[in-house]
């Protein structure tokens, strides 16, 4: 056993700030950034204990960095750091995923150590590529790839992605039997002691942190379970959080039965791909954003990895099936096909898109077979006949969101009918304005009626509007974006309404057969027939259920007729629009 050996720096800042670095294996330093007063994370939730911020230093004959910190601890990070090992002997950072909690001080890095290497799944080096805006070098790997640091620390790497972003990997050091997991198992508790001694005290912040991060993605938590399930674990190196050392079987055990009674409930959209083949992976991944937004699960298959068994056991699981098409020359993603042909069900949906590789298996013989087993087209094929856009991106983000509506149809009518009737209709008689929003980012605009939608504030001017979550205007409104507010005019709103509120296909265009003209700030579309807009942008996310309730400043305004009045829209039921 190692002699943990340990020491604290503390910065003034607004709010404690302190950094431990703690040697917790051999030639392992962990560097933990502890933020006592932190009363909130993200939006999801409250915390009551801070939280901390994780990073490893590995020292043997090459060595590795795995992860940074959040930017808040920039000074004191990168003091610790330099006072540690002279930067530029750093041969590797390891990118556990991008999310800035764990990622904020990459750039600094490079900019102190421009030769190194950073480690990390396809999709975190890409997102990486747009968060630096600088060159790097970079190593992508993959789930059973192995990096060998010398003097035995080699270190293995498991693919972990939805937990809880899209490139999430785990590190295993085999000379160690430390596992690196990032948010996965962690919490957010700020304390003195590096490691969980004191179960009682920490068990209730580790199911709530859970809850909030890992529970939405259950199914994703059973199969990265199962790929450390052969792993030796003498220490859980966690993102946030005391790191375990002391209840591993008692943590992963809880993990283990969390996920299998949420998983019972939830709707399943497996999506098969072949990774590097075309851009099946990419925009199988915009699929399924599109319908993890409905509330259904989602688990990404890349067949060329996945055991027949694993296959079957995927298909009869899920609800709704997605197929990026895999090249008619590969024997391997052949024979998957055949598996998912068999295993399929009538009661199932089924999406189908070309990957764009160049050789991919024709999309209409194989939506006939599915046809013919009774399978239902969530949506039309999707063919790629050049490098995908911001465009069909969002395409793939709506045709993902029409599988998981669909899947949630049942669901929703019950819904609908399990609200107390008094309780409905007293909800019913609050009265709302109608809307149209619009919004504009890049080459990809659309649009939403919108009812729930009030003045939030005098100074600054702003305004609150509620977007259901599985809206597809939804992912153009977030912190930051831009969009137009069009109030609809009383006795000349039907047009406008009745267009709005039908069914899009994927990729639609709203705006086909309405006047309309960009606005000056955003370019998002005007409504030539609109009462009045407003020019705004969003400060403010906040979680509201099945909405999120979003605040905005308003930047511009006018009103086209001065004495005309605002549509006003009246429901007698509340519990649904």
């Amino acid at each position: 056993m190692v002699a943990l050996t340990q020491s604290t720096q503390t910065i003034s800042n607004p709010g404690r700030l302190t950094v431990e670095t703690i040697e917790i294996a051999e030639a392992t330093t962990a560097i933990r950034c502890l933020d006592w007063d932190r009363e909130r994370f993200d939006i999801e939730f409250g915390l009551q204990n801070g939280t901390t911020y994780n990073s490893f230093l590995i020292q043997a004959e090459k060595v590795a960095l795995i992860d940074t910190s959040h930017r808040k601890f920039e000074q004191l990070y990168l003091e610790i750091l330099t006072g540690l090992i002279d930067v530029n002997k750093i041969d590797y950072l390891v990118v556990s995923h991008t999310e800035p909690d764990h990622s904020g001080l990459i750039k600094d890095i490079l900019q102190l150590a421009p030769d190194i290497t950073i480690v990390g799944a396809k999709v975190a080096i890409q997102f990486l590529e747009n968060m630096v805006h600088q060159p790097f070098h970079s190593m992508i790997i993959k789930s059973g790839q192995r990096l060998d640091l010398g003097n035995g620390h080699e270190l293995e790497f498991v693919s972990a992605p939805n937990l809880h972003w899209p490139d999430t990997i785990f590190t295993y050091d085999h000379k160690t039997s430390i596992l690196y997991t990032c948010d996965v198992f962690g919490m957010h508790y700020c304390d003195d002691r590096t490691f969980d001694e004191n179960f009682t005290a920490i068990e209730e912040d580790f199911q709530y942190y859970y809850d909030c991060l890992m529970g939405p993605n259950a199914r994703s938590v059973l199969s990265a379970l199962k790929r450390i399930q052969k792993l030796t674990i003498g220490i859980v190196a966690t993102g946030h959080g005391p790191l375990l050392q002391h209840h591993i079987p008692e943590w992963i055990g809880r993990y283990q039965n969390w996920s299998l009674e949420q998983a019972k409930t939830e709707k399943l959209v497996a999506l098969f791909y072949v990774e590097d083949y075309g851009y099946s992976e990419e925009l199988v991944r915009a699929i399924a954003h599109g319908s993890a937004r409905t509330n259904v699960a989602v688990e990404l298959v890349d067949i060329n990895n996945a055991e027949p068994q694993e296959v079957r056991e995927i298909v009869a699981q899920a609800a709704g099936l997605v197929i990026g098409m895999p090249p008619q020359s590969n024997v391997v993603a052949q024979a998957a096909l055949n598996t998912i042909l068999a295993a399929v069900d009538n009661k199932q949906a089924i999406g189908l898109l070309e990957s764009g590789g160049g050789e991919d298996e024709p999309v209409y013989p194989l939506r006939n077979k599915f046809q013919e087993l009774g399978l239902t087209a969530a949506f039309s094929p999707i063919l790629i006949k050049e490098a995908p856009n911001k465009i069909v991106e969002q395409l793939c983000d709506e045709a993902g969101t029409d599988l998981g509506q669909w899947l949630n149809r049942e669901r929703t009518i019950k819904q609908i009918k399990s609200f107390d009737s008094e309780l409905e209709k007293s909800l019913g008689r609050i009265s709302t304005g109608l809307y149209i929003i619009t919004a504009k980012k890049g080459e990809v605009q659309s649009a939403m009626l919108a009812s729930w939608v009030i003045q939030a504030s005098l100074v600054p001017l702003g305004v609150a509007i509620a977007v259901a979550k599985d809206r597809a205007i939804e992912s153009l409104m977030h912190v930051g974006d831009r969009f137009v507010l069009n109030v609809l005019e009383e006795g000349r709103y039907q047009q406008l309404m009745k267009h709005f509120l039908k069914r899009f296909a994927p990729g639609a265009d709203r705006f086909a057969g309405v006047k309309t003209y960009p606005a000056a700030s955003n370019e998002s579309p005007i409504l030539a027939e609109a009462l009045a807009y407003m020019e705004c942008e969003i400060t403010t996310r906040m979680d509201c259920g099945d909405h999120w309730v979003i605040y905005s400043t308003i930047q511009s305004g006018r009103v086209a007729q001065v004495n005309a009045l605002t549509a006003v829209h009246h429901r007698k039921i509340g519990n649904h629009y």
